[in-house]
């Protein structure tokens, strides 16, 4: 059986993909941030969440995009 190597995505492929998910429609998106610094890197990541005036939050490995522009209130 043959193995053939995947085509490396872009970076906006990557990041089209990743916001074009069903979740990303109003809700949340999670990633591993090593993933992202390993697929497109942090700043670049940022910079498309901010683009799209969307909110990111870190937690321990995971970045966690809110996907929409409303105000958020951190109950606890």
């Amino acid at each position: 059986m043959k193995h053939f190597a995947s085509t490396p995505m872009t970076p906006d492929t990557w990041l089209s993909q990743i916001f074009a998910a069903k979740s990303a429609n109003g809700g949340v998106v999670r990633r591993s941030i090593a993933w992202v610094d390993h697929e497109i890197g942090r700043d670049r990541f940022i910079d498309e969440v901010r683009r799209r005036g969307f909110r990111l939050i870190a937690s321990r490995s995971q970045f966690i995009v809110i996907c929409n522009r409303d105000p958020l209130r951190i109950l606890l």
